[in-house]
């Protein structure tokens, strides 16, 4: 008995509501019908259909049983279409694809036109988030992660760093001064990001590392806000609140019209190691590659 038909067939079935209907459906006989539906109750040693000379109905089990097929036919038509989209030449299909925040909005959003207007049959979802989800549970094509990362199976492609700067509004500055070293910064008003807990920067809300002409400086920091959104935190320097340590690619328009001043030029916070991350297996349908090819043209190290 060929399993996957026998389901098939007793799907059409429950849906024609007869067998005579269910046979002109698949193209086959009454007859071969019911031997399909025989042979299936008897590997599973139990009734499907309660069949009288007027009409069919489910028993309780068939009924459990309609709904299970179901879900193995889907995933087995699924898995043919993955299969003749990865023998395709042309990049479609639905493309899953995760960031951090303040990278997802600042460079890739605005990046992603260029990449629809190459690739106009590929479908994008993009989820924004500071935490590292599972590529393989969470069903994502790719992942572009900041910070070191932890030994896995994903082929990490390096990207360019991610630049950090200091900063500060001109009206924040004229009411407290200007820092002038790093420790200055400890009689000032910090805002701090609130990094996750597994990320390698998860302190930054307490201490600031920059480095400087004679290394690195370690800077204990307050303030009044500690908070998990760059966005926020921008917003918040713009208005005056205090000294922001975010970015270059979320503030540099604020550093070119003035909202906001750039601090301690000859210190910098450590850049934060990029890379753009997926699974090997997935590489060959050409959505991925497409996607691949085009971050590592962006911004390849």
């Amino acid at each position: 008995m060929d399993l996957f038909q026998a389901m098939t067939v007793y799907v059409k079935v429950v849906e024609a509501g007869s067998m005579t209907a269910a046979a002109q459906s698949c193209g086959m006989s009454t007859t071969m019908v019911g031997n399909h539906l025989r042979a299936l109750e008897q590997r599973l040693g139990v009734s499907l259909l309660k069949r009288t000379t007027r009409k069919q109905s489910l028993t309780e089990f068939g009924g459990i049983y309609y709904q299970r097929c179901l879900e193995v036919l889907g995933l087995v038509a699924s898995s043919e279409q993955l299969a003749e989209q990865a023998h395709s030449d042309v990049p479609k299909g639905l493309l899953r694809l995760t960031a951090p925040p303040a990278f997802g909005a600042e460079r890739l959003a605005p990046a992603l036109s260029e990449f629809s207007r190459r690739h106009p049959q590929i479908q994008l979802y993009v989820m924004l988030s500071n935490q590292s989800m599972d590529l393989i549970d969470s069903g994502f094509d790719a992942a572009i992660r900041l910070g070191e990362l932890q030994p896995s199976s994903l082929i990490a492609r390096p990207l360019q760093d991610y630049t950090m700067a200091l900063c500060a509004s001109p009206d924040y500055l004229a009411r407290r001064g200007t820092p002038r070293v790093p420790e200055d910064l400890q009689q000032h008003d910090c805002l701090a990001f609130a990094y996750p807990s597994h990320d390698d920067w998860r302190n930054a809300d307490r201490i600031w590392r920059l480095r400087g002409p004679e290394g690195t400086v370690e800077v204990p920091i307050s303030g009044p806000m500690t908070i998990n959104s760059s966005q926020a935190l921008r917003r918040a320097a713009v208005q005056g609140m205090g000294i922001v340590m975010l970015p270059d690619a979320l503030i540099g328009p604020d550093l070119l019209n003035g909202n906001l001043i750039a601090l301690l030029p000859g210190y910098h916070p450590p850049h934060r190691p990029t890379h753009l991350l997926y699974a090997q297996d997935r590489y060959r349908l050409p959505k991925l590659r497409a996607f691949v090819d085009f971050v590592m043209e962006k911004w390849a190290r």
